[in-house]
């Protein structure tokens, strides 16, 4: 066990310092490492099998609303870009710039995609006639590059990978009741699939996304109390329509713009994921989302038959996502290894239990320790990764619904920052010179209005006046 303690060790406790408990967790569990350009970071093998995992639950659900995928070019030029004044402003001070093709110089700058409503809204101007081409329902999986001064594994890097839809409809209803749906299959997706709970809202007139009439948002908790912005759905109108041409016939056979939706997620999800659920001995996965289920460690395995019952006991369990660590390490490595990855269940199997006809299941999540027959396991592990599943959320959900506060004056605004972490609930005026002054004072952002409205006070929590909404508030990522 010395080998276990020795990898544990090699870990800053979460409580110690929580960014360096995250950093190493990511190395340490292999899922990234740095590359020699500063903010580019490589993806390993078991960090990008998360983001297959993502990809397979995410591409389904998308499909199942209509979505079909596309892919756009990642070079935009620079004229395209300027089309609509917002969004170039918006991400002007991170956009990276192709000048020269070989030994050419480039008669027009081009730039590596930040986002990509240029790209589409310049296909759709020729791609669509008639309301009867209506809507188009597309999404595409790429990277983009955005030159960020400060970055960390997943949360913010120069390069990261995403998906991002993008819709054009023929009705400003049916272009709201998309932008709601798709931001309703994020939090589904959190919940279900990766066992983070979070809380939907409008983003603020000062936070939402450059061009968009409207963004909406799924806010997450992480363990240190600081929220982080996991998915987001912005509704267009026809700002864009309108700056690149987009119109179509319609029925009363007269022209008219479209109108138009994006939504994202991206890689940052994998660090919410850490975030939210991992502990000092590395990664908790949620079972939907682990690239393996169950890790069958044989004990002793040198010995005869103890090899051959893991691999019997793996074929068993085909239904499920199965890994037998037959390598030549010590058990206290591999314990250690298979808890620093994430992995669920651990399945261990030595000669005595072999004797007996029982192996030892252990939780992830808890630690717990069940010995059980060998036969009918099956049905013990798909019980376990259901309980492990919904006990992960149920969680992460009390951390949230503990560490969510209410502030009906300024007074208790500050102090609850100032003595505790996570969300505080209070009003606001709606005047982004309280916003402002808010983060500038307190390092404090406004994280979401959130749908489900209360009234905490009738007066801003800043200046005092009447108060138009509810907020949630906080320090994010």
């Amino acid at each position: 066990m010395a080998e276990q303690k020795k990898m544990v060790a090699e870990i800053t406790s979460l409580d110690e310092d929580f960014t360096q408990w995250y950093t190493d967790v990511c190395i340490k569990a292999e899922l990234v490492s740095y590359s020699q350009i500063k903010g580019f970071m490589v993806i390993k093998p078991a960090g990008y099998a998360l983001w297959e995992a993502i990809q397979q639950h995410l591409d389904a659900r998308f499909k199942a609303t209509g979505v079909q995928n596309v892919y756009m070019p990642m070079l935009i030029p620079e004229s395209l870009l300027r089309k609509e004044g917002e969004l170039v402003n918006g991400f002007a001070p991170e956009v990276a710039w192709v000048t020269a093709g070989g030994s050419e110089p480039l008669t027009e700058r081009l730039c590596v995609r930040p986002t990509s409503e240029t790209l589409f809204s310049d296909f759709y101007k020729d791609d669509v006639h008639s309301y009867r081409d209506l809507p188009r329902l597309y999404n595409q999986w790429c990277s983009v590059v955005r030159w960020e001064k400060e970055t960390r594994p997943f949360l913010r890097s120069r390069e990261f990978l995403w998906q991002e839809g993008h819709t054009i409809h023929a009705t400003k209803e049916e272009a709201e009741e998309r932008t709601s749906q798709m931001l309703d299959v994020y939090a589904d997706f959190l919940a279900e699939d990766m066992a983070i709970p979070t809380i939907k809202g409008r983003k603020t007139d000062k936070e939402k996304f450059a061009g968009a009439e409207a963004t909406y948002t799924i806010e997450a908790l992480m363990h240190d109390g600081r929220a982080l912005q996991s998915g987001t759905s912005h509704f267009f109108g026809q700002k864009f329509a309108e700056a690149y041409d987009i119109t179509f016939t319609d029925k009363d056979n007269t022209l008219k713009y479209v109108w138009q939706t994006s939504w994202g997620m991206t890689t940052r999800v994998i660090g919410a994921m850490i975030m939210v659920h991992g502990d000092n001995r590395g990664l908790v996965l949620p079972p939907r989302i682990a690239p393996v289920e169950v890790v069958i460690i044989p004990i002793q395995q040198r010995k005869e038959g103890v090899l051959e019952k893991a691999y019997e006991i793996r074929d068993a369990l085909s239904n499920f996502r199965v890994k037998v660590d037959d390598s030549d390490k010590s058990p206290g490595f591999k314990f250690a290894e298979q808890e620093m990855r994430g992995f669920p269940l651990r399945v261990e199997i030595g000669p005595r239990d072999i004797e007996n006809g029982v192996c030892v299941v252990v939780r992830r999540d808890t630690g717990e320790k069940i010995q059980t027959p060998i036969e009918g396991l099956d049905q013990v592990i798909g019980d376990l990764l259901k309980t492990i599943q919904s006990d992960m959320y149920e969680r992460a959900l009390r951390h949230l619904e503990e560490h969510t506060y209410s502030a009906a004056t300024k007074e208790e605004f500050v102090s609850t920052f100032e003595e505790k972490t996570g969300f505080v609930k209070a009003m606001w005026c709606g005047e982004q010179a309280c916003e402002d002054k808010i983060k500038e004072e307190y390092g404090v952002t406004s994280r979401c209005m959130p749908f489900r409205q209360e009234e905490i006070s009738s007066t801003c929590v800043c200046c005092g006046k009447p108060a138009k909404k509810m907020v949630y508030w906080g320090k994010a990522y």
